[in-house]
């Protein structure tokens, strides 16, 4: 594969156009898969931010812009925008597999379909949503609940999900009338200047959206830049510390979603064998590279073997190849780095006296590839079980009864995700209320655009998705419109 002159960017997209950087620094990205060059895109510094912020801000301000529209007609350009991905949905998804390794036929369905899903189910939302609620004081008098934009908004997306994750932002955040500047992450630069092009071919309004590509500095100065409103923020935990931090200092609303290690809990009435596609889904998707998956297994002890041999044949089998051909089913890690990082997590394992029953090495040729892996003998105390790992990498853990099972769920840091299987769907629903948890799932897990998303504890602070995404875009303001009568 030798360097596509399409892959190649030489200008930001800032302000409505393309504008040359301030810096002739620039990142190079490779394949995942093989390693090779395959495009590269300017590296953005503090004046390009100075620049997309001031541009953000002045579209914010424009007293007949973008925040000042009629809710209908943001819908309307959101489902152009939707209109424009879809379009150019295979390109999408291929440039995503390019960059980070995720299986095309996962990119197909995450990447290429769901960011324009999320457009159309804003555009639909906001035409419902009340933004202004007359109350009857109870003083007397009445007061009107106006629901506003926020202002500019600073988004960092990750590499693993990229455009998805930057659709969980942009779209309530355009529809609710904020502006915004994405930092993508270095790894996945290329599918955020084809966004910017279907942006730009929608006919937004100059400045209302700004991308500008670069590194963890980048982001520390965008987080705290003076003229941004709110951080929107996914990534690791500890990089969300730091923001929460900085937001914190400067009193400036936050969202930020981070890190997991959920359980999948096994009941002892549970048909794994006929839920192998579900339990993919909810511990491998996209080579574990995925926040919210269940990558401890907890086992009841009476059914251990059994769960660590279904696991292990399940690990075992999938595909591993390259990301762009269609019957992969675990391609590459996203970098040589993250490869390393994997593969010191399996060293530990090792080490702390879990046995591998699956994988554990690192297949040949070039790529970024790791062996899907599964460890039995796991107790929950192992670093294996305590820290998020994001490789295909599951700790099968032991338990006896319900209430233990939710105890080992319930004896981590984190808390996003989560799943619970068994054959009797009430007793399943009862487990998993009881797991301290932002979401979870019923022999199954699966995000859906109308069910708020996010974590506890280490997991973040607020939700995306569903009307309450929309509101996480949103500040109030109380006007007391007429006066009680006086008394």
């Amino acid at each position: 594969m030798s360097i596509d002159a399409a892959l190649r960017h030489d200008q930001l997209f800032i302000g409505g156009g393309w504008v040359a950087p301030q810096s002739s620094r620039r990142i190079p990205v490779a394949s995942a898969s093989t390693e090779e060059d395959i495009g590269s895109v300017p590296d953005g510094v503090e004046a390009d931010v100075d620049a997309a912020v001031d541009a953000a801000r002045a579209a914010f301000d424009d007293p007949s812009g973008w925040a000042h529209w009629e809710p209908t007609q943001r819908a309307e350009a959101l489902e152009r925008l939707a209109a424009i991905q879809d379009m150019r949905a295979d390109e999408f998804a291929r440039r995503v597999s390019m960059q980070n390794g995720m299986p095309i036929a996962i990119s197909r369905q995450f990447e290429a379909v769901f960011p324009a899903v999320l457009m159309r189910y804003y555009a639909d939302l906001i035409r419902a949503t009340q933004t202004c609620e007359l109350r009857r004081g109870l003083l007397g008098g009445q007061v009107s609940v106006d629901r506003k934009p926020i202002g500019v908004v600073g988004a960092i997306v990750p590499w693993n999900f990229p455009q998805a994750l930057t659709a969980f932002k942009l779209a309530p955040g355009l529809a609710a009338g904020n502006t915004f500047v994405i930092k993508p992450s270095p790894e996945t630069v290329l599918d955020a200047f084809l966004l910017a092009e279907c942006i730009e071919e929608a006919g937004f309004p100059a400045g209302v959206v700004n991308i500008v590509p670069g590194g963890r500095e980048l982001g520390a100065y965008l987080v705290s830049h003076p003229r941004i409103d709110k951080v929107a923020f996914t990534g690791s935990t500890a990089a969300g510390r730091h923001i929460a931090e900085a937001c914190g200092r400067l009193l400036r609303p936050v969202t930020l979603e981070l890190g997991g290690k959920s359980a999948a809990i096994v009941l002892d009435d549970a048909d794994l064998l006929g839920s192998v596609k579900n339990l993919f889904g909810a511990t491998l998707l996209n080579n574990g590279q995925t926040c919210y998956l269940g990558t401890r297994v907890l086992a009841p002890r009476s059914r251990y073997d059994e769960v660590v041999d279904v696991v292990s044949g399940l690990a075992g089998s999938l595909r591993v190849g390259d990301a762009l051909d269609e019957a992969t089913q675990i391609g590459p890690m996203s970098t040589s780095t993250h490869r390393d990082r994997v593969e010191s997590y399996i060293a530990k394992g090792r080490d702390e006296g879990a046995r591998i029953t699956v994988g554990g090495g690192r297949p040949g040729g070039r790529g970024w590839f790791v062996e899907p892996t599964v460890f039995a003998e796991v107790d929950n105390s192992h670093t294996i079980a305590r820290e998020e790992i994001f490789g295909p990498v599951l700790a099968v853990i032991p338990y006896d009864g319900d209430d233990e099972a939710v105890a080992i769920a319930n004896d981590s840091d984190f808390g996003l995700g989560g799943s619970v299987w068994g054959t009797d769907i009430d007793r399943a629903g009862a487990v998993a209320r009881r797991i301290h948890t932002g979401s979870i799932g019923i022999n199954h897990y699966m995000i859906d655009p109308v069910a708020p998303f996010g974590g506890v504890k280490s997991s973040g602070i607020g939700r995306e998705l569903g009307p309450e995404g929309l509101a996480a875009y949103q500040q109030i303001q109380t006007v007391y419109v007429t006066p009680p009568t006086a008394v």
